[in-house]
């Protein structure tokens, strides 16, 4: 009998990149342009990351293996 239970896909998207891009250049949307959300990325270039805010919820979301790309895809460990 086939397990049906699979796990959610996972982004090709490297999550050590992700994370060192959301740590550096994050209040530059650099990570946001990098998953292909490019709109919300320039939103972040204009408010410098909700002034420091929005890259800080983006930072935990990566953290945990919340974040998702363009395709709605988790980007996570390995």
């Amino acid at each position: 009998m086939t397990d049906n239970t699979q796990n959610p896909a996972v982004s090709p998207k490297g999550f050590v990149a992700m994370l060192l891009l959301c740590i550096f250049l994050g209040s530059f949307g650099a990570h946001r342009f990098y998953v292909g959300k490019p709109v919300t990325a320039v939103l972040m270039l204009l408010t410098l990351g909700g002034l420091g805010i929005w890259a800080i919820i983006d930072w935990i979301y990566i953290v945990v293996g919340r974040f998702e790309d363009k395709n709605g895809l988790q980007i996570k460990v390995g």
